[in-house]
């Protein structure tokens, strides 16, 4: 499997200016293509292919007065960036007519300068690499310190420069890794996702919600109501904008962070583990959007997931219709109704349940008996 592995780069004035060349060359590259097939589109003119566009707008446009600039960076990133608007159109075209499952997916736009994220990748054929002094080497840039927090277990196929909107830089190596089973486990577990509790676990256990996002409201609140009073085009207010930007970025490493110790720990200690496939997207427009997002099910859930799979764990989600609130876990009784102000109720056959911790429970029994190995056998556990 493939994974990356992002650190942080520290380039010196002289390479962040050979960045920045290389982040408008890349953009204006991928805006020249995309032009050029609006324009075939709306001439009525046959869609032009991969390779003559490439031949039009990277080695013809570097012949030309208005694109010579256009060789001043590697010819790698040029490529890639145009590989990434092939890619855009493949996947338009797979939506249009359904090959492609999931949302539906619009067609590529043009990119702006004024994003204050942009990215370029260097492929083997760049050349790229980590030197002796564990600086990383690029073309046309130079050898760029890093700050090593881990080391890479494999060689990597690609390096990807990102540099965020709060202003930092970093590399995302695309690294091919194998398994790595750990010890069996005894234990399985079923999750039962919300917001008063962000987990509530098959084994009573109840994981409180952060709210990463809630916490820092009154210090965005102020960042924003400080970047809105500065005039449009001042330094002030790029000043302010990063300042804006460096707050959200904290929200998101801070909950990026936990989410992976959380997942790390129920993968390490429970041989199988089993979700409730939440619509995220649909909660996600509702009153609740706010709290939906700044709990982060789906980073979680897509965590569990590749680390499952990694470390030789069973990983599956549970139907989103499944009733596993409204459902005894002891007798297997429904209940007619259950709204959300209802946090216990009692079964006819005398079992009291707590509603979250008994979700949990028939959340891990649905997940059990999904499973070829338990066909025939009792998965329900015992009350």
């Amino acid at each position: 499997m493939q994974l990356r592995y992002t650190f942080r780069l520290y380039p010196t004035p002289g390479q962040r200016q050979a960045l920045a060349k290389a982040f408008g060359c890349a953009r204006v590259v991928f805006n020249d293509g995309l032009r050029l097939r609006q324009e075939a589109r709306e001439q009525g003119l046959p869609y032009i292919g991969d390779g003559e566009l490439a031949k039009r707008v990277i080695t013809q446009a570097k012949q030309t007065p208005d694109r010579a600039w256009l060789s001043q960076v590697s010819a790698v990133v040029l490529q890639q960036a145009l590989a990434d608007l092939n890619a855009a159109f493949r996947n338009f075209f797979a939506s249009l007519s359904g090959a492609r499952r999931g949302p539906k997916v619009g067609p590529p736009r043009f990119r702006s300068k004024k994003d204050r994220r942009q990215a370029i990748r260097f492929t083997r054929n760049a050349r790229f690499a980590v030197t002796a002094g564990g600086k990383l080497r690029l073309p046309k840039i130079g050898d760029v310190p890093v700050r090593w927090s881990r080391r890479l277990p494999a060689e990597p196929s690609s390096v990807t420069v990102i540099l965020d909107a709060s202003g930092r830089y970093f590399a995302s190596f695309v690294v091919e890794v194998g398994a790595e089973p750990l010890p069996e486990a005894v234990s399985e577990e079923g999750i039962d996702l919300g917001l008063s509790h962000f987990a509530v676990l098959s084994d009573g256990r109840k994981i409180d919600n952060p709210r990463f996002l809630r916490r820092a409201e009154r210090r965005l609140r102020k960042a924003q109501q400080a970047l809105s009073r500065k005039a449009k085009g001042s330094a002030n207010r790029a000043k302010a904008k990063a300042k804006l930007a460096k707050a959200h970025a904290k929200v998101a490493d801070a909950r990026r962070d936990w989410a992976h110790k959380l997942s790390t720990s129920i993968i390490r200690d429970n041989q199988a583990v089993y979700v409730e496939n939440l619509a995220v997207s649909g909660l996600g427009r509702t009153r609740l959007a706010k709290s939906v997002h700044d709990a982060g099910w789906s980073q979680l859930v897509a965590m569990l997931e590749y680390k499952a799979r990694r470390y030789g764990r069973t990983f599956a989600k549970i139907d989103r219709w499944f009733p596993s609130s409204k459902l005894c876990s002891s007798c297997g009784t429904m209940a007619v109704a259950m709204p959300l102000n209802v946090r216990s109720w009692e079964c006819p056959c005398g079992a009291r349940h707590d509603r979250d911790v008994n979700a949990a429970i028939n959340i891990l029994a649905a997940g059990r008996a999904e499973r070829l190995n338990a066909c025939g056998g009792t998965v329900r556990p015992a009350a």
